[in-house]
């Protein structure tokens, strides 16, 4: 692009560094592209602690199937189609991952008592502790990345992952005691 041009904000336009902005990582209020960008990045991040806890606990599990176990954990039993809806996949893709965790003893396919036409899914102890160790590892590893970060910054990012969790639809996730974190 020619430098007598204006730089057109937008997909595919560079947003400011922190050095040209004077903050790490400040971007303008209403920059969506940056906020995804930055969002990408440390998802990155988390899906890199997450890879890393369920491979040290449970290599068995791929990373799909240890989201269906924090489903049910958070949600409690479901229906195997309002499983898939939660998962965001077919009903019959949930039906596969579901016989692979039934497999391996992590949840339990039952009739439901309601309905005998449908199935409900729920959380086995076996497939509870995978989820309660994986989620420790996480938590270690993701406090030990957090306990760098300047305090004020853990503050926003608190404020602002929780306004994200919220928009997606996610219930938060349980304490080091079992309690919600907020």
């Amino acid at each position: 692009m020619p430098e007598s041009e204006p730089r057109r904000a937008g997909r595919g336009a560079r947003s400011q560094t922190s050095t040209e902005t004077g903050r790490a990582g400040a971007v303008a209020p209403d920059d969506v592209d940056a906020m995804a960008d930055a969002v990408l990045t440390a998802s990155r991040l988390l899906v890199a602690v997450s890879a890393r806890s369920i491979a040290a606990v449970a290599e068995v599990i791929t990373l799909p199937q240890f989201r269906l176990l924090v489903v049910l954990e958070g949600r409690g039993p479901l229906k195997l189609t309002a499983l898939a809806d939660q998962l965001a996949v077919n009903p019959s893709t949930a039906t596969r991952m579901v016989d692979r965790l039934v497999s391996a003893g992590f949840v339990s396919r039952e009739t439901n008592p309601a309905s005998r036409r449908e199935l409900m899914v729920t959380l086995s102890r076996a497939g509870a502790e995978v989820v309660a160790e994986v989620t420790a590892r996480r938590r270690a590893e993701i406090t030990r990345i957090v306990s760098r970060m300047p305090p004020d910054t853990r503050h926003d990012l608190v404020r602002a992952l929780t306004a994200f969790a919220e928009a997606g639809d996610e219930p938060p996730a349980p304490g080091p005691a079992g309690a919600p974190l907020f």
